[in-house]
């Protein structure tokens, strides 16, 4: 009998390898980055034609290969990086696997140009599907070129399966901003189908923050310093007042690898707790140097996962040293017991001599003088004033109660009495003019509030209770659902335009969906590199949920916007009602419950929200009364 255990050929065994480590245009990003990292580059290209289907270039200006190198680069499990196996207990590079190259060349068609320093010509490579095509002398510059194109030009079903280029560049933005925000100190410039998308110089680490999340970044970052034994933290989280309702601006930095820990994301928000809305997150760039002997990095291909010895105390640490720096910047409120009074005298009164206050003494001022000759406010009239509080009654006829009550003041001869009856009078009479209940119409209510979450409506068969947040949504969602397919919107103009800023690629998916917005009412006056000028707004939409509002639907359409038009529109609308409907726990009026539950009913389906979960149910009399039988 033959065996039946066979040995893969290689090209087979690079394709599997590729299905783990390159799943789309992003991942050949983020691998020829990092290995221009480790070349020690300082200046770093990367070139995108239509999201890295076409085309993805990076151009480093690192140590570069001679011809040996150059050719065994590309087999399996062959690197630079470590020798033994020892050496993945102190890794100081960002690869160590040596499957990237390879994988890369088993689905695409790769060109490589690469030359040492000290060397005059440079080696270029062609490759297309692990076969080497050509390999030639050239003249090139210091360092190293790869080109990536066509890929998964030999896997149709995986290059089905990618999204669409909005989407996918989406995803290479974030790839290029882990490794550019990892090393500020390299040139990073970054070209997508021809325009400059980022040039980001040698700078700081909040300088870097700065250029790749607009200049209004800066007044959000609070530094966070702390240097122990176990581990080093350095990086910035934001103030409270800035948190967003996404987790866009979140990284994490182990030895200048980005990682993804949900537990280092719990220490962080336990640090903001009473200090943070609900359902509100904080943006951090966090940088964390711990020994290499106590972490394990090979746990996933990606490398974004990370093992560490002791995570408890990390979590402590870091939880403590973000609460300190929100605290030492006045972000949280802090009770110091040992804090000297001089910090909180102003520094221009600090070294000024204490005046001696003014006395004032009234020097005719007697305290046992007669009472009745100091009445300089009296409580009540004078009894002069009675004639011409009688003469407002001279042509009136008195009836039975006025009658009673001037007989009850004749009987009484003291002015004071008189005073303080007349006083007593007069109220009662207002009252009982001003409050006649008899008058009072009394109201009807037709609709009541349970909890602030449900509205009961009565009906001719039983009740109707509404959840008045999913209804609002519904509501509004048909509302700006036909203001951005059928007819223009009303549109409220602003005295002083709005000024709201965006990172770059915020600020392109804006400028995709400006048209539909304009089409729900907003009025773009003009747009800057980092930041949007809006001098008009819809009318159910208040100038204090301009920001919230649209910073929710960026982060409803952080995956990608449809390619649909009518599909872009319903995204839109759906993020907007969800956004300036009515939560759970805010009271409504009696007239807001009715235009609630009428506008409800006027829709076109009120059975169900746009998120497709019902809107109300309806209780009969027959079941109430099942209830009550015995």
């Amino acid at each position: 009998m033959s065996s039946i255990i066979q040995l893969l050929p290689d090209h087979v065994a690079n394709q599997i390898a590729a299905g783990e480590v390159v799943q789309r245009p992003a991942s050949v990003v983020k691998e020829l980055l990092e290995n221009a990292v480790d070349a020690k580059a300082t200046d770093i290209k990367l070139i995108i034609k239509d999201a890295g289907k076409s085309l993805v270039q990076v151009i480093d200006n690192g140590s570069g290969m001679n011809v040996t190198d150059a050719r065994m680069c590309f087999e399996r499990h062959a690197t630079s990086k470590i020798r033994q196996a020892e050496d993945l207990f102190s890794l100081h590079t960002k690869g160590f696997r040596g499957e990237a190259l390879a994988s890369i060349a088993a689905i695409a068609h790769m060109e490589m140009k690469t030359k040492l320093e000290q060397e005059e010509l440079g080696t270029h490579i062609v490759i297309e599907g692990s076969k080497f095509m050509s390999q030639d002398v050239a003249v090139l510059p210091k360092g190293t070129s790869f080109a990536v194109k066509n890929l998964f030009f030999n896997i149709p079903a995986r290059r089905n399966f990618l999204k669409s280029d909005t989407v996918e560049y989406r995803h290479i933005i974030d790839e290029f901003q882990r490794v550019a925000l990892a090393h500020p100190k390299i040139h990073f410039t970054f070209y997508h189908n021809g325009s400059d998308m980022y040039n980001l110089p040698p700078s700081s680490l909040r300088q870097r923050i700065v250029n790749f999340f607009g200049g209004k970044t800066n007044e959000k970052l609070v530094p966070v310093v702390e240097d122990t034994e176990m581990m080093n933290i350095q990086g910035f989280v934001s103030k409270p007042e800035f948190a967003k309702k996404s987790r866009g601006e979140q990284f994490f930095f182990v030895n200048d690898r980005f990682i993804k820990s949900p537990y280092l994301h719990h220490a962080v928000m336990a640090a903001y707790d009473g200090i943070l809305a609900a359902g509100s997150q904080p943006s951090y760039y966090l940088y964390l140097t711990v020994p290499p002997n106590t972490i394990d990095i090979n746990i996933h291909p990606t490398k974004t996962e990370i093992k560490f010895d002791n995570e408890s105390a990390m979590y402590a640490i870091l939880r403590a040293s973000i609460k300190h720096s929100l605290g030492q910047f006045n972000v949280a409120p802090v009770l110091d017991f040992e804090r000297d009074a001089n910090l909180d005298t102003p520094y221009h009164y600090k070294n000024l001599d204490a005046e001696v206050p003014t006395i004032q003494v009234d020097g005719n001022y007697n305290p046992f003088a007669d009472e009745k000759s100091n009445k300089l406010f009296p409580t009540y009239k004078k009894a002069e004033s009675t004639a011409s509080w009688e003469s407002l009654y001279v042509d009136v006829k008195h009836d039975t109660s006025i009658v009673s009550g001037g007989a009850a003041f004749a009987s009484s001869n003291n002015d004071s009495s008189f005073e303080n009856n007349e006083f007593i009078f007069e109220n009662e009479e207002v009252t009982s003019s001003l409050f006649n209940d008899e008058e009072v119409e009394q109201a009807v209510h037709k609709t009541y509030q349970i909890h602030k979450k449900y509205i009961v409506s009565p009906i001719k068969s039983g009740m109707v209770i509404v959840d008045q947040s999913r209804a609002h949504q519904r509501v509004l969602y048909e509302q700006f659902l036909v203001n951005m397919t059928v007819q223009h919107a009303s549109c409220q103009q602003l005295l002083f335009p709005i000024n709201l800023f965006y990172s770059a690629a915020e600020m392109e998916l804006i400028a995709e969906l400006q048209q539909s917005l304009v089409n729900t009412g907003f009025v773009f006056e003009e747009s800057n590199p980092d930041h949007i000028v809006i001098s008009g707004i819809p009318v159910n939409i208040t100038e204090s949920e301009v920001a919230a509002v649209l910073d929710q639907l960026l982060s409803d359409l952080h995956n990608g916007i449809p390619e649909n038009s009518f599909s872009q529109n319903d995204t839109i609308a759906k993020s907007m009602a969800k956004s300036l409907a009515v939560k759970t726990g805010a009271y409504l009026t009696e007239k807001e419950q009715e235009n609630l539950v009428n506008g409800l009913f006027a829709c076109k389906d009120p059975n169900v929200s746009p998120f497709q979960k019902p809107t109300f149910i309806t209780m009969r009399v027959e079941d109430l009364d099942k209830k009550f039988a015995l």
